[in-house]
């Protein structure tokens, strides 16, 4: 196999990879025997037939198509491997010579690692906000448990907002029903979005027993193409209605959600979780705006090539977490109304923001000669098995041993963060015109008071960490349902 490497612009390359007579030959012959068994040719038992014999009925060229599929990955990854340079995207093939007796070859266009110029990286000065946690956010919170631990009671009276609704439906469009439109019994709370807009808000004061004749458009951009913008009437009958009847918010409820016999000492444990989870997302927060200074401030030239790639690894992580919810990324865009476009499209900012970071930070850990001891690497390890509960060979084993390698890098990009972190100054946030305001009502007259607007900004918190410390911290926010114990009315 012979391979070259031909530089494009925007840090884009071609590699042109040559597979000879020879190897492409083993690959014809390994196609045949895999396909041969599906092959009826008369005369000759199902799977027996020669492939001359098959190649003179159906052309020389029958089995080239999976032969190029056969030998185009191991091709491919030896010119990678040849060539030296770091390829950051999916490769866009394209075939150039595909023909019997000749070399097969074929192209790939990839992306190439672009280079980072820093700018300035140590003494950035960035706003921080201060944390405080409000008595209507641990209200919230609470009722938030509240609600979890309700329980459902049937009533007889009809469908209000927020109740859940037991009910059959079968969808119509242009009179004939269509798949995918019926259910049974199905629970649906109103008001919850659920169905498509429209739905819900037509079932509000339905008896039940009563028939429901709902009419509702499909969105433009309906995942099944063949609803997207349709008028369409679902038929449905109401089976049963439930309301939630919500506990009290006393020490037994205390005692039926958390460790606590108090209803006093829930509430102020409730406050310290918040205070530690604004705490880190401060923190977080602040790393970030860092981050983006230090992005803002330096230069590089990124492939459009390599961040479709980081979209679609995002796109690929968000399937694989509806999956372990028990959804799967089609159910998914059905719910919404979405394709997988539109979710590659809101990825694209995040995506870049990534490139972007993992590139100012890789070029800090070099500027700054940052590396991950044994040490570090060892810990990190020991804290993967801990969380698993696993042993420490057997996360190593899982891991391989390019990922132990990439774990080292890992570790030398956090620390490349909390280096910019520890060298930023934290500033104050500078106060806006609405608390300019009112600060001025207090000390002046209000026709003295004047109003000076200044532009603020929404920051998008990332984070860094791994998707298992990610799926972690989420679990530990999340409060433990439980039931109530039922009380007796009298």
């Amino acid at each position: 196999m012979s391979s070259k490497v031909e530089k494009l612009e925007n840090n884009m390359a071609k590699l042109t990879v040559e597979v000879p007579v020879e190897d492409f030959e083993k690959a014809v012959e390994k196609a045949y025997q895999k396909s041969k068994k599906q092959i009826n040719i008369p005369g000759f038992r199902k799977g027996k037939a020669p492939r001359q014999l098959i190649e003179k009925m159906y052309g020389k060229t029958v089995f080239f198509e999976d032969a190029a599929n056969e030998v185009m990955p191991e091709a491919y990854a030896k010119a990678v491997e040849e060539c030296g340079e770091e390829i950051v995207s999916s490769p866009k093939i394209n075939v150039v010579q595909l023909e019997a007796g000749k070399p097969f070859i074929f192209e790939a266009e990839v992306a190439l690692k672009p280079e980072v110029t820093l700018g300035k990286y140590k003494g950035i000065s960035v706003e921080k906000e201060a944390v405080e946690v409000s008595a209507e956010e641990i209200d919230a919170q609470i009722q938030k448990e509240r609600e979890n631990s309700a329980r459902e009671i049937s009533v007889e009276r009809p469908v209000q907002n927020g109740d859940i609704a037991m009910i059959d439906f079968e969808g119509f469009v242009d009179g004939v029903a269509f798949d995918g439109g019926k259910g049974e019994n199905h629970p649906l709370t109103i008001g919850s979005g659920q169905f498509i807009p429209g739905f819900e808000e037509q079932l509000i004061g339905a008896k039940i027993g009563e028939d429901v004749e709902v009419n509702v458009t499909f969105p433009e951009n309906y995942q099944e193409a063949s609803l997207a913008g349709k008028a369409a009437v679902f038929k449905c009958k109401v089976n049963e209605i439930k309301e939630k009847e919500l506990p009290e918010l006393d020490d037994e409820f205390a005692a039926e959600v958390s460790e606590f016999d108090t209803f006093a000492e829930y509430r102020a444990d409730v406050e310290k979780k918040l205070q530690e989870q604004k705490e880190n997302a401060s923190k977080t927060a602040f790393e970030d705006a860092v981050v983006k200074a230090v992005i803002a401030d330096a230069k590089m030239d990124i492939p459009e090539a390599m961040v479709e790639t980081q979209q679609r690894q995002m796109l690929d992580d968000y399937d694989q977490r509806l999956r372990m919810q028990g959804l799967s990324l089609e159910q998914y865009l059905k719910f919404t109304g979405q394709n997988p476009q539109q979710l590659m499209d809101q990825a694209k900012e995040q995506a870049m923001f990534r490139i972007q970071s993992r590139l100012v930070l890789e070029a800090v850990v070099k500027a700054e000669n940052i590396t991950a001891s044994d040490d570090d690497v060892q810990a990190e390890l020991k804290r993967m098995a801990e969380q698993y509960n696993m042993e420490i060979e057997k996360v190593k084993e899982i891991l391989g041993e390019g990922e132990l390698k990439n774990l080292s890098t890992d570790l030398a990009v956090q620390k490349a963060v909390d280096f910019l972190v520890e060298n930023a100054k934290a500033t104050k946030p500078k106060k806006t015109a609405a608390k300019k305001a009112a600060k001025s009502e207090e000390e002046a007259p209000a026709e003295a008071v004047e109003e000076k607007p200044k532009k603020t900004t929404t920051r998008k918190t990332t984070a860094k960490k791994k998707d298992a410390e990610e799926a972690a911290e989420a679990t530990e926010e999340k409060s433990k349902k439980r039931t109530t114990k039922k009380k007796t009315e009298e």
